[in-house]
C-alpha cells in the first residue's frame, strides 16, 4: 500500500470520528473514562489474538485499538487541550530525540546499549526514577518484568543466570521456613519465588506472561476434553477417573 493510501485511510477514521462525536448519541456521552475499561478489553483483545497468531483478528483489533486513540484525541481537541496531531508529533519527537544512533552522531554496539541509551536519556528528559514509566495498573507479572528489565539498564543486575536461580532457590527454602508457621510471611516468602521466577525467565528470554497464559490455555483446553469426554458429572469421578481423561488430552 502507497503512503497516500495509508494516509486517506487515516484521514478516514479522523472524518468518521468527528461525524459520530456530533451525530452518535452514545459517542457524544463517552469521556476519557468511559472509555479507559473499554481500550483495556481491546487491548487485551489485540494481545489473544497475537498469540492465536490471527492475523485477520489482529488487523481487526488494531483497527478498534486505533479507533479509542484518536477518541481520546477527539475528546482532548474538543476541551483545548490538545489534538491527535500533536499526540504524533510528540511521539515522533521523542523517537528522534530518543534514537541518536539513526538521528545523531551516537554509534551503539548493539541491542543492549540502545536500552541503556534510551532509559538515560529518560532521566536526561527529566524522569525521577527508571521506574517512573512502569504503570502502576499493569498487571503484577508483567510490571515485575518491566521493572526488572528497566533497573538492568542502569547496572543493577545480576551478571549471570546461575546466580538468579540460586536466588530462586533460596527464596523457595524461605517460603518453606514458614508455610503454615506465619501466614503473612508465607505470602510475602511466595511474593519473593514470583519475583525471582520472573528474573530467571528474562535472563533465559522467556516471557513469563506469555509462557503462563499459553499453560492457562492448554489447561483449558485439556479440561474441557475431560469435561466432554466425561460419562458422568465430574463430581462423581475419582481424580484417577478424570486423570486419564486428561492424559488423553495429552496425547491428542
Amino acid at each position: 500500500m502507497k503512503m497516500q493510501d495509508k494516509l486517506d485511510a487515516f484521514k478516514r477514521l479522523l472524518i468518521i470520528m468527528d461525524e459520530l462525536r456530533e451525530q452518535c448519541p452514545w459517542d457524544r456521552k463517552q469521556t476519557m473514562e468511559s472509555l479507559r475499561n473499554l481500550t483495556i478489553e481491546e487491548t487485551y483483545e489485540l494481545a489473544d489474538a497475537i498469540l492465536d497468531n490471527d492475523m485477520q483478528e489482529i488487523k481487526e483489533e488494531i483497527g478498534d485499538v486505533m479507533l479509542h486513540m484518536v477518541f481520546y484525541s477527539k475528546i482532548a481537541s474538543e476541551t483545548g487541550d490538545f489534538d491527535i496531531a500533536d499526540s504524533l508529533n510528540a511521539v515522533c519527537d521523542k523517537l528522534i530525540n530518543r534514537h541518536p544512533h539513526i538521528y545523531g552522531d551516537v554509534h551503539v554496539e548493539d541491542e543492549e546499549e540502545v536500552k541503556r541509551n534510551w532509559e538515560q536519556l529518560k532521566l536526561n528528559e527529566g524522569k525521577k526514577s527508571v521506574l517512573s514509566g512502569v504503570p502502576k495498573s499493569l498487571p503484577a507479572m508483567v510490571k515485575a518484568y518491566r521493572m526488572q528489565d528497566k533497573t538492568a539498564q542502569v547496572g543493577f543486575e545480576w551478571e549471570n543466570a546461575g546466580q538468579v536461580w540460586e536466588k530462586v532457590e533460596e527464596e523457595i527454602q524461605e517460603f518453606k521456613e514458614v508455610v503454615d508457621v506465619d501466614p503473612e510471611k508465607m505470602e510475602d516468602e511466595f511474593g519473593d519465588i514470583m519475583f525471582s521466577l520472573i528474573n530467571y525467565a528474562r535472563f533465559k528470554g522467556i516471557d513469563p506472561e506469555t509462557a503462563l497464559e499459553k499453560v492457562n490455555r492448554k489447561f483449558k483446553k485439556r479440561f474441557e476434553y475431560i469435561e466432554a469426554q466425561a460419562t458422568k458429572p465430574l463430581t462423581d469421578m475419582s481424580l484417577d477417573q478424570m486423570d486419564k481423561l486428561w492424559n488423553e488430552a495429552k496425547s491428542k
